[in-house]
This record gives structure tokens, sequence and C-alpha cells, in this order.
């Protein structure tokens, strides 16, 4: 169970660092510890074994130390989404039927009204100053260090339930066991060869299962995690050099910001022995810019909250294919399958939609039925929505997003694939690809394009760019220069919000 990593950990690191925030270092002893009084605490107050207990906060330690409580205690963690308004939050708690949630003070006055309206919510316990109806997260740290005892959990048992982005209505609570949270994060260790001699640098959301199997697989190796609240690329630059980092793990946005950025060349990035990348596609030029200036890979993943974490990347020692996610995890099937017969597989190089198959897929969306039999085909294999290829010798490349795909004129138009393409041109920092309404020809692409500082680019000489790359048909049919880009609390960038820039 996933209760057991910490006092492994402890056993064997004991006095060594593991948590470093801006306000606290944390040895691995001290996690435990104080993890186990955060478990002592729940029970005395009556959250039991299979209870749901939400947490809604930006990356601090005081969030590590309860998620671990949480879990300590027998219950089933929910981690949300810190953009999550107080609508969606009171809509998670009520569906996944929480009885108690940590929160950040600056949200706790949120919290309190949206759990007023939820019968089951009995605790609101808030990092900070606890207003009247909260309680002080430092309190429970009082309780008897003893953790309650629990029976251990089965493999297969409920651990986690994590909420969807919810593009297309009301997030749905994707359903993971203790063995596929475990596995990925084991997993994602053996690959990228993690051990404990690792510093990693990150700001991905700890709620976030990108975030929770970079945490969590260093915690199993017994590196050290630096724990970013949220990212600025300055910020991150200088804890790799300040900490001496050997991993640096993020989104695409987060390394074309650190390129971008005027500071870049004043950072000493010696200590990097590989970095990662995964939430989005990113272009090749990006990748070999990065590992030009590191001096070591980037390594390519792909994953999706419901396979709590990865579904492929590259061996650390194997070779890396730029423009690839990788491989499947060991003991992990991935296929592309035809759109129209999703039992077919397609040929090499065909473009179809990716599937997976193994113990690492989600038992279901929490009472959502009618979702999970359209997610999960009845012999296992999981719907991802991404389009993807698969070469010769295992590999696969991502296209894009099934639904972000752009209809021209009866064309298919990656966006992708464009902004693969505007990213290499020197004056752009950042690139988005969105659809925009056409009345001969249903949808155009139009390019949202953030400049390098001190750079400049106009419209035609970008779309020539792309000609020189593209059919006629992919063409971004116009760009628009913004300061900055929708993102995700992960730094996605959210191409369904493009439309808002104009």
């Amino acid at each position: 169970m996933i209760a057991t990593i910490l006092p492994r950990a402890a056993a064997r690191y004991g006095s060594k660092a593991a948590l470093v925030t801006d306000a606290r270092t944390l040895s691995y002893a001290e996690l435990d510890r104080l993890s186990d009084r955060v478990a002592a605490a729940l029970a005395a107050r009556g959250i039991t074994p299979g209870n749901r207990v939400s947490l809604y906060s930006q990356n601090r330690w005081e969030w590590i130390v309860a998620y671990h409580g949480i879990l300590k205690a027998g219950a089933v963690v929910n981690p949300i989404n810190v953009m999550l308004t107080p609508k969606e939050v009171r809509y998670v708690l009520d569906d996944c039927g929480a009885r108690a949630i940590f929160c950040e003070a600056g949200k706790v006055t949120a919290v309190l009204e949206a759990a007023r309206e939820v019968p089951g919510v009995e605790h609101v316990v808030t990092f900070g100053e606890a207003p009247a109806g909260a309680l002080a997260f430092d309190t429970l740290l009082t309780a008897s260090a003893d953790r309650p005892t629990v029976a251990a959990a089965a493999p297969d048992a409920l651990s986690t339930i994590a909420y969807t982005s919810g593009t297309t209505g009301h997030p749905k609570g994707a359903m993971q066991s203790h063995r596929a949270v475990l596995l990925n994060c084991a997993l994602t260790a053996t690959m990228h060869v993690r051990t404990e001699r690792d510093v990693v640098v990150t700001a991905l959301p700890a709620p976030h299962v990108y975030g929770n199997v970079v945490i969590n697989s260093i915690f199993m190796a017994g590196g050290t995690v630096v724990l970013m609240e949220r990212f600025d690329p300055e910020g991150a630059l200088a804890r790799i050099e300040r900490h001496r980092a050997t991993l640096f793990e993020g989104v695409p946005a987060m390394y074309m910001a650190m390129l971008a950025h005027p500071t870049l060349g004043r950072f000493d990035l010696s200590s990097l022995t590989r970095s990662t990348v995964g939430g989005q596609t990113i272009a090749e030029t990006t990748m070999r810019a990065w590992e030009e200036r590191a001096g070591a890979p980037l390594i390519e993943l792909w994953g999706m909250t419901e396979l709590a974490g990865l579904g492929t990347t590259h061996p650390l020692y194997a070779p890396n294919v730029h423009g690839s996610i990788g491989v499947a995890l060991p003991g992990v099937e991935v296929r592309v399958a035809s759109f129209e017969d999703p039992a077919r597989t397609v040929a090499t190089g065909a473009p179809g939609e990716l599937m997976v198959r193994g113990p690492v897929v989600m038992q279901g969306y929490y009472g959502n039925e009618a979702a999970t039999r359209e997610t999960i085909e009845p012999d296992g294999w999981l719907h991802t929505g991404d389009v993807a290829v698969a070469d010769a010798a295992g590999y696969f490349r991502i296209v894009d997003r099934r639904k972000d795909m752009i209809i021209t004129a009866g064309y298919n138009v990656y966006p992708a694939e464009i902004e693969r393409v505007l990213a290499a041109h020197p004056a752009v920092a950042m690139v988005a690809v969105g659809a925009i309404a056409d009345e001969m020809k249903g949808e155009l692409a139009r390019a949202y394009v953030v400049l390098r500082p001190g750079a400049t680019a106009a419209e035609a000489e970008l779309i020539e760019h792309c000609r020189a790359h593209l059919a006629a048909y992919k063409l971004p049919r116009s760009v628009r220069f913004v300061a900055d880009l929708p993102k995700t609390s992960t730094g996605k960038i959210m191409r369904r919000e493009l439309r808002t820039l104009g």
C-alpha cells in the first residue's frame, strides 16, 4: 500500500533530507513522524478506512504530510486541482462523498461555504490560521505520534479518486488502486534510474498524477525533492544550481520559458544528469536546445489521470528518440487502434487512437458506470483520446488530442504539428494553435505566439516559415501575438481557452 512508502524510506534513510521547500526542509524520519500524527488525528476525529479525504492547495510541505497521513489512516485521498472554482470543489466533494478536506488558508473561506452545502463534510483543515468552523493543521501535529492500527490495504483496494479536468461537462473521478499508484512510481523510477543520489527540482502540482509520480518515485528511491510552490523560470534555474539538482521535471511550457528567459546563461546547470517532460507534445527543437544548455538528455514521457501517471517513456540508457513518447512501461500494453474499430490495431506508421491495458489502468470513474463503459473496453483496453502512430521499433509518437483536431475543408489538421514548426522559429518563445470558425471551410487554424524578449516577427513571416514545412491546408491562416498563454495548474497550455485571446 502507498502508506508504506515513507516508513520504509525512513527506516533506511532516516535523517537524510527528503523534502525541501522555501518554508521548511524535512528529513525522511520527520516526514514519517508528522504524517503518523496526521493519521492519528484523523482517526481520533472519526475518519475510518475507506473514507474520502480531499486535498486542495498549492504545493507545500503540509500537502505532502497530509497526503501520506490520509493514506496511513486507511482513507482514500482525493487530490483536487488548485485551479478549480469553489463551485467545482463543491461538486467534487459531493460526488466523491468526502468527509474531510485540507486546504490552504487563502481558500478556507470558500471551502467552508462549499462544505456547508455538502452534508458529508465534517472537518475542514487549513494550512494556516483557522477561522471559526475550521481546524488548524498545526493542531493535528500535536496528536500522538503513533499511527492508527489499520489493516493493510489489498493491492487492488481503492487508494485515490483523482478528478479529470472536466472540459466536456462535470469532471469525472478516476479510481486508482494502491497497486496502480505504487507500480507507476516504481516503474518510473526504474525506467529513469532514480536513486538515493538524485535531487529533483519540480514545480509540478502535487495533486496532478505527473507531480505525484515525480515526488513518490524519488521518495521510493531515497532521493531529495526540491518542491516549488509554483513555477517561475528564474526560480527553477536558481534552484537547480543551488541544490545541485540531478533532475528537473516539467511540462513543455516550463522548458520554453526557461530557454527564453534572459538570465538563462547565468546559471550553472551542469549537475543535471537528465530531465523529463510530459503533459503535452514538445517540439524537437526545444528538446535539443534544452539538452545543449543542460548537457544532459531530456526524456519525454506520456501519461494521464486514468493511468495514475505514466503509460510510456524512454529508458534512460536506451535510445532517446526525439519526438517520441517512448515505449510502454514494463508489464503495460500499448497499441494504436483503428478509429472505427478499437479491437483492430492499425498498421505500423498509420494514425489511430492510443490505447492502454494493464495494472496501471484505473478501476473506472467513481459513480459513473456509463462513462466507464465508454472509456474502458470489456477486455480492459483504455481509450486515451490521443491520436498516435507507432514505428517498427515499438516507439510511439503522439500526433495530437483527438478532440483538438481542426477540420479544414474536410482535411484533418493537428495543432501540435503546427506548434512544433512554429516553435522552431528563433523569435518564438511559446506558441499554441486553436480553431476559429470559417463559413467556407468550417474551421481554420490560428496561432497564438509569445515572442522571445527583444525579438520581433510579423504574421506573414511566421506563416511563410510554416509554408516550408507544412502542406498548404495545414498552414495557420492567422497569427495573434500575445503576452502569455492560458495554462492549467501543471503549466499545460489550455487550447480551449485560446479563443478568449481574440
